[in-house]
């Protein structure tokens, strides 16, 4: 990473406005990124890009390569010939300030489809290049997408038709066979996402503007990559998992967090030199100037559960890859430029394999003022320079809404809220009027190299634009901003403290 002095915000993009439902890879990222630059602002941060399964989760796709076929710009499509403006006649009135991803699904699907008939139709320049670079792991995708469709949607692979779901190669030749032309359109949604994606990708680095993406540790049973690696995972001979994913109980939740993600047979990944893992990181790289590894200490050691239990109080640690997955990675690719999600229940080892590497961590500042066991480390005072700190991240309530809350949203009591709060007022020297301010300022002047802000943040917002609430499996990942919510005052009070405190991006003309 850029050891230089930097800041950033943190907004997916399915939070930029627009008028078709959700945030898309169009004109409003582009308008986005004028924002950043005028804001002097050098890095935005997104959650995984991927296709969401149910749950609308980021961090459950079907695929740990794919781009999410919701994010296609509307009007790129336009721009390409695959659209006309009579195929938009009939948009629905979506909510400006949610994802309303039950409407917003159906009618994109429909949109896609139409792009794609018209797609199909024309000359094709660069798609067969496209399919023919992607393959490795284009085929299972489209193919496992198809077959979602054709076994009804909902159902997951272990429920398909035996032979294919077990991959039998009859199966897999009469079926592609049969799917020819829902292949073809899955292919297609890949080639435009990338294509919108690069040339996103060349206006940020045209603008100054650094892309920071996120790896999850793990991926959805209910995906291509399971489907078509089985092996690599501890699947019993249904393919369901044995055991699942999570973590114990912790700041957020008495019980742990049960995420039901099936677990690596990583000695069987380290016996074929680690490849997937490779190819993963490979398309992660090339697709962001860096990312955060998700959950870096499970690659240490892992909270394994039994799968069938409700919650994830009764799971073990076990341990994991280690530093030998990192070293494979760095001969394979290069310097690894990641941050490490150190947070939890970290220990002398996890830390150890991310010194050794060179990966800065993470602090919260939100967590700072109360009884984690990490608030000491996150206290800006005691920063490190290689260190990338958040006022708060996708996972807590935004600044207002926590300085606002009473306790009972998580394991803080009420009295521990008020304990919290007097502390924090003590230790930032504030009244607690514009709190969000106070810590984006706080950061600003600390030491650590890369802080980063969630859009809410800046914008002053409370828990009524909370991105997710770990153990709460529903509503999550829905806050959209509204058109102009990023103001030239905003860009104007972040670019003054970024000046102050040596964090300005130079000036791209």
């Amino acid at each position: 990473m850029n050891t230089a002095r930097t800041s950033g915000i943190l907004l997916h993009p399915t939070s930029l406005p627009g008028p078709f439902g959700i945030g898309e890879l169009g004109p409003e990222a582009l308008r986005f990124v004028d924002w950043l630059a005028e804001a002097r602002q050098q890095v935005w941060q997104m959650l995984p890009l991927g296709p969401t399964a149910y749950g609308d989760s980021p961090y459950q796709l079907f695929s740990a390569f794919a781009g999410n076929p919701l994010l296609i710009s509307v009007d790129g499509l336009q721009r390409e010939g695959w659209l006309q403006a009579s195929d938009l006649d009939a948009v629905p009135q979506f909510a400006e300030d949610c994802v309303e991803f039950e409407s917003v699904i159906g009618w994109k699907a429909g949109i896609l489809r139409h792009a794609f008939a018209r797609f199909h139709q024309s000359a094709n320049a660069g798609f067969d290049d496209f399919c023919r670079q992607n393959a490795a792991w284009l085929e299972d995708y489209a193919l496992f997408m198809s077959l979602k469709k054709a076994h009804g949607g909902e159902a997951v692979w272990t429920r398909w038709n035996p032979a294919i779901a077990r991959r039998e190669p009859a199966a897999l030749e009469t079926w592609k066979s049969r799917l020819m032309t829902e292949i073809e359109f899955h292919k297609f949604t890949q080639f435009a996402f990338f294509r919108q994606w690069r040339a996103l990708q060349s206006y940020c680095a045209a603008r100054g503007i650094r892309l920071m993406g996120d790896v999850p540790i793990y991926v959805a049973h209910d995906s291509a990559d399971v489907w078509a690696h089985p092996d690599l995972f501890q699947l019993d001979e249904g393919g369901e998992p044995v055991v699942v994913a999570g973590v114990p109980p912790d700041y957020f939740s008495a019980t742990g967090q049960l995420w039901g993600n099936p677990i690596y047979r990583w000695d069987r990944i380290a016996a074929a030199g680690y490849e997937w893992w490779i190819e993963r990181m490979r398309a992660a790289l090339a697709s962001f100037d860096f990312v955060r590894m998700d959950h870096f200490r499970g690659f240490e050691a892992y909270w394994e559960v039994p799968a069938g239990e409700k919650t994830a109080i009764h799971g073990r640690w076990i341990k994991g890859p280690g530093a030998d997955l990192f070293r494979t990675l760095q001969a394979a690719l290069g310097r690894l430029l990641l941050v490490a999600e150190n947070l939890g229940v970290i220990t002398p080892e996890v830390e150890a394999i991310r010194t050794q590497f060179g990966f800065p961590g993470m602090a919260i500042l939100q967590f700072a003022f109360g009884k984690d066991a990490q608030a000491p480390g996150f206290k800006p005072h005691n920063y490190s320079h290689h260190l990338v700190a958040y006022t708060g991240t996708h996972d807590n309530d935004p600044v207002m809404g926590w300085w606002r809350s009473a306790g009972g949203d998580s394991t803080r009591t009420a009295q521990d809220v008020e304990e919290e709060k007097a502390y924090a007022r003590a230790y930032l020297n504030t009244d607690g009027c514009e709190m969000n301010w106070v810590m984006i300022r706080t950061l600003m002047a600390s030491v650590a190299d890369t802080i980063l802000f969630p859009a809410q943040d800046v914008l002053g917002l409370g828990s009524e634009s909370r991105m997710n609430t770990p153990g709460i499996p529903g509503g999550n990942w829905r806050w959209r901003y509204r058109p102009g919510a990023f103001t030239a005052e905003h860009a104007a009070k972040l670019r003054r403290m970024a000046e102050l405190y040596d964090r300005a991006a130079a000036v791209v003309k």
